[in-house]
């Protein structure tokens, strides 16, 4: 099975010049009927109307390559043309729709799909939850788990860790403006220095230790505590393989439950199926969503140790939990690019492509930085401003480009897995073009 996207009639040029866009699309609908809530459109004025690959049109036909695949959910692209296939021939038999957590062709397809190319490869354990379709309802779960599993409520998280929008997740989210939407006090979490947080001034967890060991220090023994391997909303922080490991070890020691956020990193983005095969560690709970489904249809997974399903029959459940078309593309992914190590060897051999032009880059910016792994990458700019900036330039280039960090000071690279090197590289050329612009 190839690994890039084919080649199709659409597909035109990318712009190497002044854009050619409508300076004012028809948002006349979403502006006076859609709430003020609403914030990627606010970047990107623009109406769009199909996409393939790694492509988008919006409805006056501009084209523009996308370095934001649904903030992760599309790591196969828009419209996979293997994934479409079977979307199609399930929906036109007339395959269930609508399951909740009952007994499917599908799902069974989907769990066995799991099994045998990701869990047992690897060595897994785990038990499969569907939680619910979005990612912040694996969270919830996995935090609802670990209470319940340990019979404690404190949770331990990092610094510029993003978890989701609901409340339980929101406790363990750092970024001061999405914990302030919530309206209540977020309670029963505690946040620790992520790596390199204290810039190597303060050996690794000294802080926590010191708190776990200490009858005075206030800090309630936890049930678990999650992290993200590679912090992506938090501005693409990358933590490092030992640093992992000595947290693993850290939880085994105190008796915690290590929950791995994998839910932007997850399905291939770092190189691996999930972010933390490198470190060589095993969590006692994962969540997965985002790009599980492969097409961008929701659908969310909560693993976890068989030890560890205390659940009663329904005590967590969600309407949405049984999105069977969502399991036939997820299966479809799984078959299609996951039997072998292809996709591995190609998002690492992508992921070099770009670090090699970002070297290049920030030798020619003193202000700009980067890091990252696979194909998620962030350059930070000592300038605050400046990434909106970048990505604003990107953008009338016909490029797509989001901005993360607690200020939204790093320009973030998030292609799909399925990219071309030729796009890639046509990207990475508008990149650099929009950050000369604005320096």
């Amino acid at each position: 099975m190839t690994l890039v996207e084919p080649s199709h009639p659409w597909a035109t040029p990318l712009l190497d010049g002044p854009s050619s866009r409508p300076a004012t699309p028809d948002l006349g609908i979403f502006e006076t009927l859609e709430s003020e809530v609403r914030s990627y459109c606010r970047g990107w004025p623009a109406v769009f109307d199909r996409a393939r690959g790694s492509h988008l049109y919006d409805e006056d036909g501009h084209h523009y390559l996308d370095f934001f695949t649904g903030a992760g959910s599309l790591n196969y692209g828009h419209n996979n043309p293997v994934l479409k296939r079977a979307l199609i021939d399930y929906v036109e038999r007339d395959g269930i729709t609508h399951g909740l957590d009952m007994a499917t062709a599908a799902k069974r397809t989907f769990l066995e799909s799991f099994q045998n190319t990701i869990l047992r490869p690897r060595d897994l354990p785990y038990k499969v939850m569907f939680p619910g379709p979005t990612g912040t309802n694996a969270v919830e779960a996995a935090l609802k788990l670990a209470r319940k599993a340990k019979g404690r409520e404190a949770i331990v998280s990092f610094t510029n860790a993003f978890h989701g929008m609901s409340l339980g997740s929101l406790a363990v989210t750092g970024n001061a403006f999405k914990r302030a939407g919530a309206g209540i006090p977020l309670v029963h979490g505690t946040p620790m220095p992520f790596d390199h947080y204290l810039e190597g001034r303060t050996p690794d967890f000294l802080w926590f230790e010191r708190l776990l060991n200490d009858q005075g220090s206030g800090l309630n023994q936890p049930a678990a505590v999650i992290v993200e391997t590679i912090q992506g909303e938090g501005g693409v922080n990358v933590a490092r393989p030992e640093w992992l490991r000595a947290l693993a070890a850290l939880c085994e020691r105190h008796d915690m439950l290590l929950i791995v956020d994998d839910i932007q990193m997850g399905c291939g983005r770092t190189g691996g199926f999930f972010s933390f095969e490198e470190a060589g560690i095993v969590p006692d709970i994962v969540t997965v969503s985002k790009s599980i489904s492969g097409y961008g249809l929701p659908m969310s997974l909560t693993l976890f140790r068989p030890e560890l399903d205390v659940w009663e029959p329904g005590e967590h459940n969600g309407t949405f939990r049984g999105n069977n078309p969502a399991f036939v593309t997820a299966a479809a992914a799984l078959n299609a690019y996951w039997t072998d190590g292809q996709t591995e060897q190609q998002t690492l051999a992508r992921g070099e492509q770009v670090e090699q032009a970002l070297l290049a880059l920030v030798d020619e910016h003193e202000d700009a930085s980067y890091r990252g792994r696979g194909l998620v990458w962030g350059i930070e700019f000592t300038s605050r401003a400046r990434a909106s900036a970048v990505c604003e330039r990107a953008f009338a280039r016909g490029l797509l480009l989001e901005t993360s960090g607690a200020q939204s000071e790093v320009v973030k690279l998030l292609p799909a897995l399925t990219i071309t090197p030729d796009e890639l590289d046509a990207g990475l050329r508008i990149v650099e073009r929009a950050v000369r612009e604005t320096s």
